[in-house]
């Protein structure tokens, strides 16, 4: 059970409200007397204590006046945090990173509880979340941070010089790995907000809590450095208030987009994390296991997780082989509790756009090939199911695809149109599906299958339009150096760029320093 952490210190509501988080595996099980649970835990009329067995935790659930508290922390804190030598700092998130691979079995216990499957929580934690705080991505930022040269007399500094106070909002579909790239703006000297979602805050704040918090005391960072809260939508307060400077959205394009103009006019710097509707293309002599495995990770968290393959180009020799191949492995993805071995899907509570953009792929000609039904924990087909079952659809031609919304916008859900071009020669084939690929209005990640190295060589010098490219690896997978979040146009806005938070909170600031005369470098 967590208090709010404000100024280095747990803070209550006055009140003593938390919101608790009853068990996936109970919600699934018996999913109105859970509910009902939930909300007579959250009103105080029962003992979290004697629903042991079905409850997780709990959060404090702060109020506007909790949240005034922790920007005017952070605001405080700003200063000496700033001082803090940078390699103090890259080496606090050296040991942050420590921190997650030893307790890597207890969080992956939250996440399970909270809803996360198993066999999905672990991976991610090594892949994902540890690639921020590795030393090859933490030395390269800490390169860029500070450059200089020196001839004995004039000392010229290149530097990057924090913005200050950093409120993030990571996204209830995937709110701790967001959570720890948003406090990685610490690294680079800035003070951190995080605000935890209602719906899902527990995991990432025991990860805040629990990993982070006691590496900056070790490191004597002064209060205020992190400051964490759950807490209703606080974006107006954010925006409002003299102590915020920059404000890590992650959320909808449409939200989003919006939200860069208020901050622009409310003289904050937006730093938009949105949707994503990658591309992956497999060529004709494309290594088709290694594709397969790379498409079928738009199922994980039922497709409600941005960096995954939305929509796939295949070479029209390959296409039907490689139709039937998806199929299989869309087969074998099971609906199930998250706690079981093997589960890869999610509840998806928001179903109507899954089957409205299905209706609207199929009313313009593209073929239904697998899937499109509602799904129960036992994965039998229900009108009623949580789940979505992994669908696949066959798209021809390549010039009319993106009049489909399944191929034109993000759906968010298990949803993979296979774009299949008209024959023709390869040279000119290869020019038509990077100038579909380089098109799209989003641009978070694109990816490329092919044993043919002239192929990778084009696909490297020609698609521009995305954050990561990879080719012939995971669509989904973070490395050490690369950036792991960011893109260009509904991705990422206006100022959209993959980038490490560490330079995207802070600012170049060039130094001219002339020693006086008789003084030399000591």
């Amino acid at each position: 059970m967590y208090p709010a952490y404000i100024g280095g210190k747990d803070v209550e509501h006055p009140t003593g409200r938390y919101v608790h988080t009853v068990t996936a595996r109970a919600i699934l099980e018996d999913t109105f007397a859970s509910l009902r649970l939930k909300r007579d835990l959250d009103d105080g009329v029962v003992d979290p204590r004697s629903a042991a067995d079905r409850v997780a935790g709990g959060c404090t659930l702060a109020d506007e006046e909790m949240m005034e508290q922790a920007l005017a922390a952070a605001a405080a804190a700003a200063p000496a945090w700033a001082r803090t030598p940078l390699d103090t700092r890259v080496e606090m998130g050296r040991q942050i990173g420590k921190r997650l691979r030893a307790h890597r079995e207890e969080i992956v216990e939250v996440l399970v509880a909270e809803g996360q499957p198993r066999s999905l929580a672990g991976p991610c934690i090594d892949e994902y979340w540890i690639a921020d705080f590795s030393d090859e991505t933490l030395t390269w930022c800490a390169e860029q941070m500070h450059f200089e040269r020196d001839d004995g007399r004039r000392r010229s500094i290149v530097r990057r010089v924090p913005d200050g106070v950093v409120c993030v909002n990571p996204p209830q579909n995937a709110s701790t790995p967001n959570a720890l790239f948003g406090i990685t703006a610490m690294l680079a000297g800035n003070t951190v907000v995080v605000r935890t979602p209602r719906s899902v805050p527990l995991a990432t704040t025991y990860v805040l809590r629990e990993i982070v918090v006691p590496v900056l005391d070790e490191f004597q960072a002064p209060p205020g450095t992190l400051n964490v809260l759950c807490a209703p939508p606080t974006m107006d307060t954010w925006l409002a208030s003299p102590h915020v400077n920059d404000i890590v959205y992650v959320g909808s394009t449409t939200k989003g987009l919006a939200f860069e103009q208020q901050a622009i006019a409310a003289g904050k710097k937006p730093i938009l994390e949105l949707a994503g509707n990658d591309c992956c293309v497999v060529w004709r002599d494309a290594d088709l296991d290694g594709a397969v495995r790379a498409l079928t990770e738009t199922f994980r968290q039922s497709g409600q997780i941005c960096n995954i393959p939305n929509q796939v180009v295949a070479h029209p020799a390959i296409a039907d082989e490689l139709l039937d191949r998806l199929v299989r492995a869309a087969r074998e993805v099971r609906p199930g509790y998250p706690d079981e071995p093997g589960v890869v899907l999610t509840p998806a509570l928001m179903a109507d756009a899954f089957f409205a953009n299905i209706s609207d792929a199929v009313s313009k000609g593209a073929v239904l090939v697998h899937g499109g039904r509602r799904l129960e924990v036992d994965g039998t087909a229900s009108d009623t199911g949580f789940f979505l079952e992994p669908t696949v659809l066959r798209v021809d031609g390549l010039h009319h695809a993106r009049s489909l919304t399944a191929v034109r916008d993000e759906t968010f859900s298990p949803l993979l149109p296979v774009v299949v071009p008209a024959p023709g020669p390869d040279d000119q084939l290869l020019d038509d599906v990077l100038a579909f690929v380089n098109e799209n209005k989003y641009g978070l990640r694109n990816s490329l299958w092919s044993d043919d190295l002239s192929v990778l060589e084009r696909a490297a010098s020609t698609v521009t339009n995305c954050g990561v490219l990879n080719l012939n690896d995971s669509h989904s997978g973070f490395l050490p150096f690369l950036p792991t979040h960011g893109g260009t146009g509904l991705t990422g806005g206006a100022f959209g760029e993959a980038n490490y938070l560490m330079l995207r909170t802070s600012r170049l600031q060039g130094v001219d320093f002339v020693r006086p005369s008789g003084h030399t470098p000591s």
